[in-house]
């Protein structure tokens, strides 16, 4: 049986006045997760969110938390983010000088791991540490923004990633980021993809919680 697909709504790209309401819609929703963007303004040419809205979200939410870790040495903050009730926690190939042994960490206090991938980083160069991932974020845009267009090349990268996938790791969650819609989720999904994390398409909709259920309902 095909493994269902996930959907991650990114608060990023939501009103932060009414967050507390976005987080209401999204508990309310057929959402999977709590799509959480944090960036540094160093590694990405933005400043998102920190701890205190990791918290804040925590406490009301009823949906996992997913945080993406868009910074530097994101190895500094792996167990402040499992406090704050992270869930999951993926963190970029390009940040990562050690990249095996912060897998290992996230892994050990009991969150899933992730490992993002920049646009023009090569999906083989993941596959020494492909069995150790719980998923892998192919990024759909060039971090750092919400609402950019999403880049074509994005299928043929999740799909190299499916294949190289199938021998090593056959569980491993493929998730996407960027300029995700209804026009380019159902290819995706086909070409492999498990879990979609969408925030402008879903905060800019006039119903989020319908939008949401579009997208769960594609077929493989």
């Amino acid at each position: 049986m095909d493994k269902p697909i996930l959907v991650a709504p990114s608060i990023l790209n939501s009103d932060f006045l009414k967050l507390a309401d976005t987080v209401r819609v999204i508990n309310d929703s057929e959402a999977d997760w709590v799509h959480m963007d944090i960036m540094d303004g160093v590694f990405v040419p933005n400043i998102s969110i920190g701890f205190p809205i990791v918290d804040a979200v925590k406490k009301i939410s009823i949906k996992p938390l997913d945080v993406h870790l868009m910074i530097v040495q994101p190895e500094r903050y792996i167990q402040r983010f499992a406090r704050s009730g992270a869930s999951g926690i993926t963190v970029h190939f390009e940040a990562c000088t050690h990249l095996h042994s912060t897998i290992q960490e996230i892994k050990s206090i009991g969150c899933r791991a992730g490992v993002a991938l920049n646009p023009h980083t090569d999906v083989g160069l993941l596959k020494p540490v492909l069995k150790d991932l719980d998923l892998v974020l192919v990024m759909t845009v060039n971090p750092g923004f919400g609402g950019q267009a999403f880049i074509e090349n994005s299928y043929t990268k999740v799909k190299e990633l499916r294949e190289m996938a199938r021998s090593i790791n056959p569980a491993l969650v493929i998730q996407v980021d960027g300029g995700i819609t209804d026009n380019n989720a159902g290819r995706l999904v086909k070409v492999g993809v498990d879990c979609l994390v969408a925030g402008t398409h879903i905060f800019s909709s006039d119903d989020p919680a319908a939008a949401i259920s579009r997208l769960k309902r594609l077929e493989r």
